[in-house]
């Protein structure tokens, strides 16, 4: 790998590109801290020191590299943008309209990026208007916390009406509001122009970069969290198990099924075609790490709507006590359950919704391919749909293992800060793996591309 690397630093195109993505990152993460303009800096600084690691923010905090709960201009990260693209996959299904764009080629996938921007900018605004309203109730660094969050964490978004400004409360909100939606938007360009000139899926490639912003900070806290020479032992025991986490994640990440395909021969004209031997490649994850953004994403709604039930002197209705009492905390069994069921689930919706097996086998039928001692057309679907619901279990219970590996080892080790700071479970590992494997690959492939000799050596 590092040679690859090396080798791409003497190519002056792929050299272009990879300094091109490293621009980008720096100012992606210039802007992460960037703060937002009406925000009282001193008094967020504090309040971080309060938030639990354990409740549901850590997650969306983790994906905006540090960004959302200091209310910079990037507050809101990646994952408006990750939201209204699941939505668009899955609305493919089930409108017509958008699953014919889908066939329709580029034309038709560009019109399908226009609506997934815009959908993007609604969800910001509304996450916005969320985050900011959580934010000065104090909710955002003590969810649950109800009337025992302190004042200061109430006014971090400092009142300019009764200073010389003279700026209303309201104006001051909104201005807030469409910085972080501008923010998102500006993410959005830096992801496109990350895939059209640099290197990777640029939307992939910015979430690498925040959740590997954040891996500093959570070594530093795993040694703190011992005094002395225990923390330096803690520090090497999770990295020796870190490393084992991620061979593991590596070894599944790369497993598939090859199903071979053999191609008649046929004549065009004059010219003989087919004869060729391939396979489908279908890994044993299929669905990758969508599942677990979605499943932790729909863990947040109801949390984000019982928070504004908590407002101090307000009587605490019981459904919103049900809810704080067992699907907050990622310390209890019943988050953890849940969040396992929602990923098994979304494993195979997202499976059954990206591989069609009806589709493939007509493709290979209309080009001449088969399985070999399999026949073509009905017969292949079947035999490609038996394959992908055999492959599908063992992808969906691996997806959802290394997903609550953090909440696990807090329900192990009774909530211990050390391990709720674990920074190698969950999902920080699947990304950074997937993204990793995927940028040496285009790395690698640009290269042969570049350095291939046809059959003279």
């Amino acid at each position: 790998m590092l040679t690859a690397f090396f080798s791409a630093f003497r190519t002056p195109d792929l050299r272009k590109k990879i300094l091109f993505t490293l621009f980008i990152l720096v100012l992606y993460r210039m802007g992460a801290a960037i703060p937002s303009p009406g925000v009282d800096y001193s008094k967020v600084d504090a309040c971080i020191q309060r938030t639990e690691d354990s409740s549901v923010f850590t997650l969306l905090n983790l994906f905006s590299g540090g960004a959302l709960l200091k209310l910079s201009v990037l507050a809101l990260g990646i994952m408006p943008y990750i939201t209204a693209s699941i939505i668009l996959q899955l609305l493919t299904v089930v409108i017509p309209r958008l699953e014919q764009l889908k066939k329709e080629g580029p034309a038709g996938q560009a019109k399908i990026t226009q609506y997934t921007r815009y959908l993007t900018l609604g969800l910001a605004i509304l996450q916005a208007s969320g985050y900011i309203a959580l934010a000065r109730s104090g909710q955002l660094f003590n969810p649950g916390g109800g009337g025992n969050t302190p004042a200061a964490c109430r006014e971090i978004i400092a009142d300019t009406s009764t200073k010389d400004v003279g700026i209303p409360m309201w104006l001051t909100l909104i201005i807030i509001v469409a910085v972080m939606t501008a923010g998102t938007a500006m993410i959005m360009w830096f992801g496109e122009m990350i895939t059209d000139r640099g290197i990777g899926n640029g939307m992939s490639v910015l979430i690498f970069a925040s959740i590997a912003a954040q891996l500093p900070g959570q070594f530093l806290s795993l040694k703190n969290s011992e005094p002395g020479q225990k923390g330096w032992f803690l520090l090497g025991g999770v990295i020796i198990v870190g490393i084992a986490i991620i061979a593991a994640v590596v070894f599944i990440e790369q497993s598939q099924r090859r199903i071979p395909v053999q191609y008649a021969k046929r004549m065009v004209g004059r010219r003989m075609y087919g004869g060729s031997s391939t396979y489908i490649p279908m890994k044993v994850n299929q669905a990758g790490v969508i599942p677990v953004i979605f499943g932790s994403s729909l863990l947040y709604i109801p949390t984000l709507i019982t928070q504004f039930y908590q407002q101090p002197g307000q009587k605490v209705p019981g459904w919103v006590d049900f809810i704080n009492t067992y699907f907050v905390d990622q310390g209890k069994w019943s988050y953890t359950l849940l969040y396992f069921a929602l990923i098994i689930f979304f494993t195979y919706f997202y499976v059954s919704i990206s591989f069609n097996p009806n589709e493939v086998a007509e493709n290979m039928k209309k080009f001449g391919g088969f399985i070999p001692g399999v026949r073509p057309g009905k017969p292949t679907a079947r035999f490609l749909d038996h394959v992908q619901h055999r492959l599908t279990p063992p992808g969906a219970i691996y997806l959802g293992l290394i997903a609550i590996l953090p909440n696990l080892a807090i329900l192990a080790f009774g909530g211990s800060q050390a391990f709720q700071n674990f920074p190698f479970g969950g999902t920080s590992v699947l990304i950074m793996v997937g993204v990793g494997l995927e940028s040496v690959k285009q790395i690698e492939s640009q290269l042969m591309q570049r350095n291939y000799e046809g059959f003279l050596r």
